[in-house]
């Protein structure tokens, strides 16, 4: 009996087969009155066949199994998925147990014996028993289904990521290489290190993003904002991708301010990643549009691309996490299949909705975004001050265990102005907050032997004043935050670090 792919009508009706046709009619017909979607079989070929069709049970008296026929029917039955246990209940007839009913017992078969004749009542409750028992498998199996296409899924998606870590890694191990060789001009072997590296931090921040916006875990910074200057941000994030393929990128944004309460950044990141997926599925020399429009309330941004399409088959689980439209096509290979998840966490978590649309393969794709949409005179613009890196004066002491990492940093705070001392493990911080009395200790937290939440905790005993203590770890979870705070950190950095964003919390 071979597995479906879901619970269908079939599936939960009894098939019965009884000694005479007025006896089937009467099972039938007590059955039904209960409830119960019950079917009667002229013969044993026909209950066999309508078996493999889907069933919930089968109700045969014990003169149906002398049939040299129902021996196939029990052998298939033995022969079940690991999952199925189909029950079959043998009306017999009142006495010693007869041989064929030792033998349908002995080939494997859920077998439940019911004397004859019995109150209505009891058949009734014995096919509920045997239904509600049914239900469970095909619980079972659906669950087993999903398992084993999460377990495909994962192992596509491992597959992937070595891809996608591989590729960076090549070219920045290249870069090191010349670098050490003492190449006569440095700075295109630094360009492409940049990039690389930037690409490498951007497949992992899209891991731990997703496994936080699936478990909600993040916190959106909600605002009053225009949607023209998210629009404005995704196309310049994603302006490198649209002009490597030498697209054609038309942005058609009505007049009308689309106002909207959200997180500037997770809707850049919303639009960016469509923009990217647009640009990855489109041929070289393509067309993407974003147009922007108002409508019955709601603010509607549309991206669409004459790109490769999506079937009908692709477009349902096209959101879905790990998930690529094609993964024999060679521009899948560029992705880990969560920019369309994260796109969907994200706008969902705006109130909003995102829906796909396409005509089928080779007939391009468009994906449609539409978030509740305000009253624009709550919109209020502030102009942003140019920023200008600051030069450091504060006494900073840099504290990892990574050696690489400490130096590297070390060496990028004393170009910025500032006195530095490095430590590589816990005690010697502590000895260098006497020695060289900080006024800012950048920690790493996950330090062998002594922890950066012991040294806070041991920094915190001292009297003060104390110095700012400022997080810089890879652990970047809600959890490892609330930590940091009760510990006594201003600040709570994740690596690799944004040193813009640190020299500006520096000065």
């Amino acid at each position: 009996m071979n597995a479906k792919p879901r619970a269908s009508d079939n599936d939960y009706r009894v098939l019965v087969r009884g000694a005479t046709a007025r006896d089937d009619a009467m099972t039938v017909r007590e059955l039904r009155r209960a409830g119960i979607d019950a079917q009667s079989c002229t013969d044993t070929d026909e209950l066999r066949r309508e078996v493999f069709d889907g069933c919930g049970a089968v109700l045969v008296a014990e003169e149906i199994l002398a049939d040299r026929a129902t021996t196939h029917l029990l052998r298939a039955i033995g022969g079940q998925e690991p999952w199925s246990d189909l029950w079959l209940l043998v009306l017999a007839r009142k006495g010693a147990d007869s041989p064929t009913i030792a033998q349908a017992m002995g080939m494997g078969a859920n077998l439940s014996v019911l004397e004859r004749p019995m109150r209505v009542a009891a058949l009734i409750t014995a096919v509920r028993t045997a239904l509600r028992a049914r239900r469970r498998q095909y619980e079972l199996r659906d669950l087993l289904d999903s398992l084993n296409l999460a377990d495909q899924r994962k192992t596509e998606f491992l597959a992937t990521l070595a891809h996608e870590l591989r590729n960076p890694l090549a070219p920045l191990s290249n870069c090191v290489g010349l670098l050490k060789r003492g190449v006569p001009d440095s700075a295109p072997v630094l360009q492409v290190m940049d990039r690389q590296l930037h690409h490498l931090i951007r497949l992992v921040d899209d891991l731990l993003e997703l496994s936080r916006i699936t478990r909600g875990k993040v916190d959106l910074r909600m605002d009053d904002l225009d949607l023209r200057r998210v629009v404005d941000a995704a196309v310049e994030t994603s302006r490198p991708l649209v002009d490597k393929g030498h697209h054609r990128l038309v942005v058609e944004l009505r007049d009308e301010p689309l106002c909207v309460r959200g997180d500037p950044v997770r809707l850049t990141q919303v639009f960016s990643n469509l923009l990217n997926n647009a640009a990855r599925y489109t041929d070289d020399g393509g067309r993407i549009t974003l147009e922007g429009f108002s409508d019955s309330g709601e603010a509607v941004l549309r991206v669409h691309d004459n790109g490769s399409g999506m079937s009908e088959e692709a477009l349902v689980g096209v959101f879905d996490m790990f998930t690529q439209a094609d993964a024999s096509d060679t521009r899948a290979q560029h992705g880990l299949g969560i920019g369309l998840a994260l796109v969907r966490n994200l706008v969902e978590m705006h109130g909003g909705v995102v829906n796909a649309h396409s005509d089928g393969p080779g007939l391009g794709s468009t994906f449609e975004v539409r978030l509740p949409l305000l009253d624009a005179t709550r919109l209020h613009r502030t102009a942003e001050a140019p920023q200008v890196a600051p030069v450091l004066k504060r006494r900073i002491l840099v504290v990892d265990d990574n050696r690489d990492a400490a130096d590297t940093l070390a060496h990028l705070l004393r170009q910025a102005g500032a006195p530095v001392q490095v430590a590589y493990n816990g005690p010697d911080a502590l000895n260098f907050i006497e020695s060289f009395a900080p006024d800012v200790v950048v920690l790493d937290l996950g330090m062998p032997g002594m922890s950066g939440l012991d040294v806070a905790h041991q920094i915190r005993k001292r009297p003060e004043p104390h110095p700012i203590l400022i997080a810089l770890t890879g652990w970047g979870q809600s959890a490892d935050r609330e930590l940091t705070r009760i510990a006594g950190f201003r600040h709570h950095l994740t690596k690799p670090v944004d040193f813009a964003e640190l020299q500006a919390l520096l000065g």
